[in-house]
């Protein structure tokens, strides 16, 4: 298996092929910048916190719960969970005001910060001691299958998550570039809608006969063959920047540099189960700044999604 590591300069001429273009660059504002918006700057009232998602898989409340629920306590709000039915849903409604926390993808937050969003970046999750912010973008197969490159899978069904999926489209559709194959007319693109979605459909074999999906969902099957990774930015925990000062600021403190210690001495039920170990283990900090990757990218792809 050859792991690629993903540089700024890596691949620009490749990257030039073919997409609409990408236009101006996000910025977010601070909490006390941003216009305030209608009901004082709470999605829906002073007394509750809208928290946003990406509809990344079936268990995608459950993960979340116990990092809700310390919001709650921290913040002493009622935290209310907001789903999209997908990703472009979810952009729409960091742009409208209507969350107040959210979690996204590093494309995801760049589109939405492109289209008028005002978020502001405080941590990334990270799932086991010593790790940095980041994970993989994986390439796979089903298990016995003849492909064994990224190269092989020109003219196949390929199943990517969603097209403001970071690690399901962007860095999929670099990778694909990189190796002279046009994600939109070298391969029959199949858009699964989410993580886990892809790689059940990859592993059937049917439907997809090759794909993408982020590490953590690819790991839990054993119907599927990993052949090529990328590392990408870590997913954002952001906030809503026309929230009040004070309760940004609770926000941030509880979500910038946390561990699952934490939320498990905070008596948060749920934070000591198998299912939450295996998607938290502590947060760290993170700025706008570290997404310029993404910007970097959207910039030289010309990608339809990376517009405003």
């Amino acid at each position: 298996m050859k792991l690629r590591a993903l540089t700024v300069a890596a691949g620009a001429a490749v990257l030039a092929l073919g997409l609409a273009a990408c236009s101006g660059t996000a910025g977010a504002a601070t909490g006390t910048d941003a216009p305030a918006a209608a009901n004082g700057g709470y999605a829906v009232d002073a007394n509750t916190l809208v928290f946003g998602v990406v509809p990344d898989s079936v268990d995608t409340q459950t993960n979340y719960q116990p990092l809700m629920d310390y919001i709650a306590k921290e913040t002493g709000k009622k935290v209310e969970y907001h789903e999209s039915t997908d990703y472009a849903a979810l952009i729409e409604a960091a742009v409208a005001g209507k969350v107040d926390v959210a979690s996204f993808s590093g494309f995801t937050y760049i589109t939405a910060t492109n289209a008028g969003a005002k978020l502001t970046p405080i941590s990334s999750i990270v799932t086991k001691q010593g790790q940095e912010p980041g994970y993989y973008s994986e390439a796979i197969v089903p298990k016995g299958s003849s492909i064994t490159s990224i190269k092989d899978f020109k003219g196949k069904k390929v199943c990517f998550v969603d097209p403001s999926s970071t690690s399901g489209y962007l860095f999929p559709s670099y990778n694909l570039l990189k190796d002279g194959i046009d994600p939109k007319t070298g391969v029959s693109p199949v858009f699964a809608g989410k993580h886990d979605v892809s790689v059940q459909k990859v592993g059937e074999g049917t439907e997809c006969e090759a794909g993408f999906a982020e590490d953590s969902e690819v790991a839990k099957s054993d119907k599927v063959t990993v052949v090529d990774k990328t590392m990408v930015p870590g997913a954002p925990l952001v906030y809503n920047s026309a929230l009040p000062k004070e309760t940004a600021d609770k926000v941030v403190t509880a979500l910038k540099e946390i561990t699952i210690d934490d939320i498990v001495k905070a008596g948060i039920k749920g934070a000591d189960s198998n299912a939450f170990k295996a998607t938290f283990y502590a947060t760290k900090p993170v700025d706008d700044k570290y997404y310029d990757i993404i910007r970097d990218i959207c910039e030289k792809t010309k990608a339809d999604q990376c517009k405003k």
